[in-house]
């Protein structure tokens, strides 16, 4: 936990900065391809992830470690060639866990947010699930366990693998020659992203492209096709923890309301998008029918919003940038009070993005919840080691964002409606 969060201390930084280079470049041409509520949902949605996977929130029916035990035919050490091996395993495992998400109903659910966003950028890319808490295929490894490549090569060479695939989700980078024959390119990956009937449920290989052309799964970018985005029942939020579980609502009440009892049990396995006749008929859903005219969300947000969504966005970075910084010293349990904080953080100030009043009410309980922890502790997890005074600037961001949250939704959101009707 420890080695991995100061990974994250590193990694976090460079991938904020690239995304906020990318950010320039495309302005700097003409070609920005970033919305700043979008570019927002999809930097806090990569703060969930990690916040996650730091703490753990996740199992593995059958764990790689037990595969190698029991399993292994060799025995081998962990060398140059090692850690190849582990890396093309990872990759073929990675394809079909990934097709899998695309194809069958429950396992979309973990995978829909990463195509949520109806933009194509670096920060798209950090949109990675936290609906996802029990492993199912580990056992795609199975190769990799049955040669003896040892479980600490594909420890260490599991992060790297992901790492790699966050440069591809660019629309600034056109096609690559002969390396589009090799390895996935932006223009592959613009292909996976897109929803366009040529294009979507294809390129699911994540380094090497020929797992796509292998398994027939491979299309390539068409000129005269142009990229459309998101998926097609639109996210319509811009909290990431809602689109995490949207999927996964529709299932469970799909299941609920159809008569039909072999329907409430294969609704979970059948293919992508597949409901119950009887329910489709009486609750039907949002889906987009003409790629090319409609409208994305984007709900009309003043400037004070905009800025104060990344003044939150901000804060809770900052925050979490403490936790990973200090996971020993702030030890279990607390690390699991302090990620409930950061998820808490990022529902309510991406429902004020969304303009749902409701954030206010959000915005009380974890307030509430922060203030709680210092009431009772007397200190911000420990903080006070590292800054003596530092709770009392936190109770200051506690008060200030509860007020400026309040007059958003009591004033702002108001009289932006009242603009609104005297000008119809």
């Amino acid at each position: 936990m420890e080695l991995y969060g100061q990974i994250l201390l590193i990694a976090m930084p460079v991938f904020l900065v690239a995304v906020l280079l990318e950010k320039w470049y495309g302005w700097y041409k003409g070609k920005d391809t970033y919305r700043n509520m979008d570019m927002i949902s999809s930097l806090s949605s990569g703060i969930t992830n990690v916040v996650k996977d730091v703490l753990g929130l996740s199992v593995s029916i059958i764990t790689y470690s037990w595969m190698v035990e029991h399993l292994a035919v060799f025995k081998i050490e962990s060398t140059v060639l090692t850690v190849v091996v582990a890396f093309v395993a990872l990759d073929f495992s990675g394809y079909w866990v990934h097709r899998i998400a695309h194809q069958v109903n429950f396992f979309w659910n973990k995978h829909a947010i990463h195509h949520s966003s109806e933009d194509f950028n670096l920060a798209c890319a950090l949109r990675q699930s936290i609906s996802s808490f029990v492993n199912l295929f580990t056992f795609f490894l199975l190769p990799a366990a049955i040669v003896g490549v040892p479980a600490n090569v594909i420890s260490i060479v599991a992060p790297i693998h992901l790492f790699a695939q966050f440069w591809y989700h660019t629309q600034h980078i056109g096609k690559m020659g002969w390396l589009e024959h090799i390895i996935v390119t932006p223009s592959h990956h613009r292909v996976h992203h897109a929803i366009n009937p040529e294009y979507i449920d294809k390129n699911h290989s994540q380094i090497f492209i020929i797992w796509d052309k292998l398994f027939g799964t491979f299309q390539e970018e068409l000129p005269n096709v142009p990229a459309v985005y998101g998926i097609t029942r639109p996210a319509a939020t811009w909290n990431p923890i809602k689109i995490n579980f949207q999927h996964l609502w529709l299932l469970a009440k799909d299941a609920w309301r159809t008569k039909s009892c072999w329907d409430k049990v294969r609704i979970w396995f059948m293919p992508t998008g597949w409901r119950p006749a009887d329910v489709a008929a009486k609750y039907p859903v949002q889906k987009i029918e003409d790629i090319y005219h409609y409208q994305k969300y984007e709900p009309e947000s003043s400037v004070a919003l905009k800025t104060w969504a990344w003044v939150q966005f901000t804060a809770v970075t900052v925050l979490v940038f403490y936790m990973f910084g200090n996971l020993a010293a702030i030890g279990m349990p607390m690390l699991f009070y302090y990620g409930g904080f950061v998820f808490l953080s990022i529902y309510a100030y991406t429902e004020l993005m969304d303009k749902n009043p409701y954030a206010l009410i959000w915005e009380g309980l974890k307030v509430a919840y922060g203030m709680g922890v210092i009431l009772i502790t007397g200190d911000w997890f420990n903080m006070s080691n590292v800054f003596p005074l530092g709770k009392y600037p936190i109770v200051a961001y506690f008060v200030l964002s509860l007020a400026v949250t309040a007059w958003f939704v009591a004033i702002d959101f108001k009289r932006e409606t009242s603009e609104k009707i005297v000008t119809a």
